[in-house]
């Protein structure tokens, strides 16, 4: 049998499919939208042409209850078993694929809520306690995911799901308080900042994450961007480790690692390149400090991250 018969094709579309209210069928699983409200219950099995790479304008609050394999959230690719919990901010690109699947598959093996923004933010502003939940919704830009809580979500997920009205509010409240008030969590997908008690100064601290972001492969040395503000170097480092929760180099690394990733997924350019444009100035130290942000080197990252298309990996000769 020739190699073209054996080869299995990379996925020509590597970006993720946004996906649009008129492709949720209730026949999918989906509820009815002249059923519910804002707030929108789903559950389904596996296989399913729902399990694939894509994202929508709704954050989406992810259990599994049934098999076990690999997640994927924006650029951070890890295992998943029953009870993994995951909250997805709005365009946040995600798909979970089964390794593990019993012949046949599985009639139910994720229990899904979305809801939108809007309702959630304009209400806030009139009812404080509603508030409590903004912080959460802020980190769910990045995905988290919730440790301990799979039994209580499942419980809540089948109590909205059975309710209508206020009812149903209510016991979206509840589970929204319960994810808002957990502390054991982590965040999945690129850098997050902290909050801070001095505006004046996050905003500075904003303006300079923002000015690695934009000129990824630039040179910015601590030392620098401390002279343009003022301050001491070592004043700075203390300031910029307490708003962020890393040190300058280390949050350069991984605003450079996180952009090699979107170049690895997004597309087939060379390890070396993507090695420099990102500005790394050479590739042992690339291949080191993409090791230690992400635990694989950026090939084996590349293998990986094809599986979120639901099809195994294939040797990468592009490498």
């Amino acid at each position: 049998m020739s190699s073209r018969t054996l080869a299995r094709p990379v996925p020509r579309q590597r970006q993720p499919e946004l996906e649009h209210d008129f492709a949720r069928s209730p026949a999918l699983g989906y509820e009815a939208p002249e059923d519910v409200g804002f707030i929108r219950c789903l559950g389904h099995g596996f296989p399913t042409p729902l399990a694939r790479w894509h994202h929508h304008d709704e954050y989406e609050l992810h259990l599994i209850v049934a098999t076990s394999g690999k997640a994927f959230v924006g650029d951070w690719i890890g295992p998943f078993q029953p009870g993994h919990l995951v909250l997805t901010g709005p365009r946040l690109p995600h798909n979970w694929v089964s390794m593990d699947l019993p012949e046949g598959g599985v009639d139910e093996r994720d229990l899904v809520i979305q809801f939108t923004h809007e309702p959630l933010a304009a209400a806030a502003q009139h009812i404080p306690e509603l508030a409590e939940v903004l912080p959460m919704l802020e980190r769910a830009r990045h995905g988290i995911e919730f440790f301990g809580l799979g039994e209580q979500a499942e419980t809540q997920w089948r109590r909205i799901k059975g309710a209508r009205g206020l009812a149903r509010f209510a016991a979206f409240a509840d589970l929204l308080a319960l994810l808002a008030r957990c502390t054991d969590y982590r965040l999945l997908s690129n850098v997050q900042m902290q909050s801070s008690d001095d505006d004046s100064q996050l905003d500075q601290i904003n303006a300079i994450v923002q000015r690695i972001t934009d000129n990824v492969a630039q040179s910015l040395s601590a030392g620098e961007l401390a002279a343009e503000l003022d301050m001491s170097e070592s004043r700075f480092s203390r300031f910029f480790r307490r708003a962020t929760g890393n040190t300058y180099t280390d949050f350069v690394n991984r605003v450079r690692v996180n952009r090699a990733c979107q170049l690895l997924m997004d597309s087939d350019r060379r390890v070396t390149d993507i090695c420099y444009e990102v500005g790394f100035n050479n590739v042992a130290n690339f291949n080191r400090r993409f090791l230690d942000i992400k635990g694989m080197t950026p090939s084996e990252f590349r293998r990986q991250s094809d599986r979120r298309f639901g099809l195994p990996p294939m040797p990468d000769p592009r490498a």
